[in-house]
């Protein structure tokens, strides 16, 4: 299909585009920007006036719950919730049932994300057998079939030594490793920010230390591999210290925070509210105030919408017994932009500045071909109305995870039409 999309505020923060011009796709690709080619004719028109044309959006970790846990949610309806939230690439970890560390399984899943003809699905094979943190999987093999990097998700490697082999051997290949820091000992039965919320509540702490000890350590493995690490949801100020220092030191890594830390603090959890019930947990509001300058300053690489589906089941529950997570992949492009209306200067491109972090940095991160418009790109493509203002209700999320702490909270910024490699995958009617 041949689609001009015409009128449209095309904002490409890889390319320094923030300008009206008009975009033109063809074979699933960009063959125009601002010009179409010659004898081009569309099939398809879309008036984009008053909106907003980007790249489609880079999440880099969203949680499909496939393979097993279709109790929980269904590849179907999270692909819905990721083109619903203009969302066309997407990581998802290797925390499935089972672990994604076989081949086969993540081969199945590719597949199966391919079928459904919506987002782009970019697996992380685990780090270690199961992700029990003793035997190293076959990394080579799972890179052949389809896996962009190794991770261990939330489940800790115990063993030092075992995650220095690890290190050693994507480095030697040059796979990119995905490190959620937390102490696996400080942090372990944790289940709020240790402070005097928690305190107060009486609930169970992770300390701030327990992401600091931990980065220390990559950070020295870092030094005696070289392997390239991304950091996964970082969440204190100490630990963003630790990072910023780390960069400019030189040590091959990158960072992201989840959409949620932008904006909630240990504070949220209220009257034991069990949907912000998070992993890692809402930290003080001097840590949320250091999350959002490292956004600005660029410490911070970018932001992913951490997306993990639970059901009523495992979370209307008492909040030490919930199990944490949200929803997030139909709100990754508002809270980016609620970010960028807090506190990024008028001065400031903040249209440009918020969807970097979620387009072209993330892709960055990924080292996928996503997130900018050009000439020859795949057309993947979110069409916005940053001005819409939207009320977030369960029963307008298509995702069957209907919990996020932003549940009747009014966000800016809602998706009118998603392309993905040039067809129509979302259309809001």
């Amino acid at each position: 299909m041949k689609i001009h999309i015409k009128n449209g505020h095309l904002i490409d923060p890889a390319n320094h585009i923030d300008t009206q011009q008009d975009l033109f796709i063809a074979v699933g690709k960009i063959v125009g920007v601002g010009t179409p080619p010659a004898d081009f004719s569309a099939n398809k028109t879309i008036d984009a006036s008053g909106l907003v044309v980007s790249p489609g959006l880079v999440d880099l970790s969203a949680r499909l719950r496939e393979p097993g846990y279709k109790y929980k949610t269904t590849m179907e309806s999270e692909m819905q919730a990721a083109v619903q939230g203009g969302v066309t690439s997407l990581v998802c970890p290797p925390d499935t049932d089972p672990v994604l560390d076989e081949p086969g399984l993540v081969e199945m899943l590719k597949h199966r994300a391919k079928g459904l003809n919506q987002a782009h699905v970019y697996p992380l094979g685990a780090l270690t057998v199961g992700l029990r943190g003793k035997e190293l999987t076959e990394m080579a093999e799972l890179t052949d079939a389809g896996c962009i990097g190794f991770a261990q998700a939330d489940e800790p490697i115990f063993d030092t030594t075992v995650l220095l082999r690890a290190l050693k051997y994507a480095s030697t290949f040059n796979y990119a490793v995905w490190l959620r820091p937390q102490d696996p000992y400080l942090g372990n039965g944790g289940i709020a920010h240790s402070g005097p919320i928690a305190s107060r509540l009486g609930l169970s702490g992770v300390p701030t230390m327990a992401e600091t000890i931990r980065l220390h350590t990559i950070f020295e493995l870092i030094r005696a591999t070289g392997v390239r690490v991304h950091l996964c949801r970082i969440s204190s100020a100490a630990g963003l210290d630790l990072i910023r220092e780390a960069k400019k030191e030189g040590l091959p890594i990158t960072c992201d925070v989840g959409a949620h830390h932008i904006h909630m603090t240990d504070a949220d959890i209220g009257f034991f509210d069990s949907n912000a019930r998070m992993t890692p947990p809402f930290r003080s509001q001097r840590d949320c105030d250091s999350i959002r300058q490292a956004l600005l300053d660029g410490t911070i690489d970018a932001i992913c919408s951490d997306h993990t589906p639970v059901d009523n089941d495992k979370k209307v529950l008492p909040f030490g017994e919930a199990t944490p997570g949200a929803t997030g992949l139909e709100l990754l492009l508002s809270l980016a932009l609620k970010w960028a209306d807090e506190c990024v200067e008028p001065a400031q491109p903040r249209l440009s500045r918020a969807l970097a972090k979620i387009t072209s940095d993330a892709a960055h991160v990924a080292d996928i071909s996503a997130g900018q418009l050009m000439v020859g790109s795949p057309a993947d493509i979110c069409i916005f109305d940053p001005n819409v203002r939207w009320k977030v209700e369960a029963k307008e999320l298509a995702s069957q995870g209907k919990h996020t702490p932003f549940l009747g909270y009014e966000l800016s910024g809602r998706v009118k039409t998603t392309i993905v490699a040039g067809h129509i995958a979302f259309e809001r009617v």
